[in-house]
């Protein structure tokens, strides 16, 4: 389990959080507000598909004002629609008794296990997307995996299992699953993903050449030192 929180009953609840990303003048990162939460709720679903999970409800918690609310839902809905997905429950709570000087967003949701996930040392394991953050984001994105191929192999049983990359890159990632350090990839290891532009892979050995079709040039393998 990477980030997620296992409950009773096979509940899964997984979370990602943005800070100083989006409109507010004082923002780091000066990004429309739709964008902060498409990305946020990105890296979310990710978590929860990295655990055999889909949401069921998405709790969204705004720290930056009455107004960025519908700006927000509009990205959550965007990265479900594109992937070709419901929607799902929204509920949540916005800070509107302070003003805040910078952006903030939390987007919590809550799913279900339908999946079981294999053990990792039964599949092949690549890197689909370039690890990006901040600027990246916008001046890059045909390097970003694409959610709507990672959905469509998941659910064609080409990918067995995946595992988001973060800010500690794709070294410290690599580490968490295999509980190795020595390995070989297309990208710089340590470079921040930001909101897991791109993700671990890992593909049923007699599928390799169908991932290669639906997900491709973007999809690298790892090498794993022993």
């Amino acid at each position: 389990m990477r980030n997620a929180l296992q409950l009773s009953n096979g509940f899964i609840v997984t979370t990602d959080n943005s800070g100083a990303i989006g409109q507010k003048k004082l923002d780091v990162v000066h990004v429309q507000d739709d964008v902060t939460s498409y990305f946020s709720a990105r890296v979310t679903l990710l978590e929860q598909w990295a655990e055999g999970a889909v949401p069921e409800a998405i709790i969204l918690h705004n720290f930056s004002d009455e107004d960025a609310w519908n700006r927000y839902i509009t990205g959550i809905s965007r990265l479900f629609h594109e992937i070709g997905i419901g929607l799902p429950r929204i509920t949540g709570s916005t800070e509107s008794n302070m003003e805040t000087l910078q952006s903030g967003i939390a987007i919590t949701m809550i799913g279900e296990s339908v999946k079981d996930i294999p053990p990792v040392q039964c599949l092949k394991w690549f890197t689909y997307g370039k690890p990006l953050v901040g600027d990246k984001l916008v001046t890059e994105p045909e390097k970003i995996a694409d959610m709507k191929c990672i959905y469509k192999a998941i659910q064609q049983d080409i990918i067995g299992r995946i595992w988001p990359v973060g800010s500690k890159g794709i070294s410290k990632e690599v580490q968490n699953l295999f509980g190795v350090e020595s390995f070989e990839c297309a990208w710089d290891i340590h470079e921040s993903a930001g909101p897991s532009t791109v993700v671990l892979v890992g593909i049923y050995e007699e599928k390799i050449q169908q991932a290669q079709q639906l997900l491709g040039e973007l999809l690298h393998p790892i090498v794993i030192h022993a």
